[in-house]
C-alpha cells in the first residue's frame, strides 16, 4: 500500500511541475509577444507631439499638412525598411504614428492623381531616383519588408509633369543572395 501510495504522490508531483512549467511558459510567451509592440505602437491619438519627439529624436523630414498639421518622419532609409511617420495637429497633439513603408500605405497613392509631393508628404525621400526616357518616367524607389518577411522594393513612376503613372513592387536584390552584387 505504502508504495502504491509514494507512486502516486511521484505521479502527482510530475503532473505538478508539469503543470507549473507549462503556466511558466505561457507567462514568459505572453511577455515576450507584449515586448514585440514596434515602436510607433506606444503613442495614441491625443499625445504631445513631445513625447514623440523624446522617443524617435528629432525628425530627419518634417512636411506640411493641408489642415496646419505637420508629418514628422524618421526613416530607416538607405538599407532599412521602415519609415516611421508622426501626424500632428496644429495644437500639436499627436493624430497617429504609424510605420508608412507597407503595402496598404502604398496602396493609397492615385494614379493619374498623386504627384511628387504627395508620395513625398505620405512616404518622405526615396532610397533611390532614377530616370527611364524610352519611357518618359522618373521612379522613385523605396525599401519595405512585405508581411514582415520578404525584402521588397516599391517603385512610383512619374511623368514629365511628376503626375503618378505607374506603381510596381519587385523583390529587392539587396537581400538576394544570388544577386547581390547588383547594388
Amino acid at each position: 500500500m505504502l508504495t502504491r501510495f509514494s507512486t502516486s504522490l511521484a505521479t502527482y508531483a510530475r503532473l505538478a511541475s508539469r503543470r507549473t512549467r507549462l503556466v511558466l511558459l505561457a507567462g514568459v510567451g505572453a511577455l515576450a509577444l507584449a515586448g514585440c509592440a514596434q515602436p510607433w505602437q506606444q503613442f495614441h491619438a491625443g499625445d504631445d507631439a513631445q513625447a514623440v519627439i523624446a522617443r524617435f529624436g528629432p525628425p530627419a523630414e518634417v512636411y506640411n499638412l493641408p489642415d496646419g498639421g505637420k508629418r514628422l518622419m524618421w526613416p530607416t532609409q538607405p538599407m532599412g525598411e521602415t519609415t516611421t511617420a508622426a501626424d500632428i495637429d496644429a495644437d500639436g497633439k499627436v493624430v497617429n504614428v504609424r510605420q508608412v513603408l507597407q503595402p496598404n500605405e502604398f496602396y493609397r497613392a492615385e494614379i493619374g492623381k498623386w504627384t511628387r509631393t504627395d508620395v513625398l508628404v505620405n512616404f518622405g525621400r526615396p532610397v533611390e531616383t532614377s530616370y527611364f526616357p524610352l519611357m518618359k518616367k522618373e521612379a522613385w524607389t523605396y525599401r519595405y519588408l512585405e508581411d514582415n518577411v520578404w525584402y521588397m522594393l516599391y517603385s512610383f513612376y512619374f511623368d514629365d509633369q511628376g503626375i503618378l503613372r505607374l506603381t510596381q513592387k519587385t523583390p529587392d536584390p539587396l537581400h538576394d543572395p544570388d544577386r547581390r552584387s547588383l547594388f
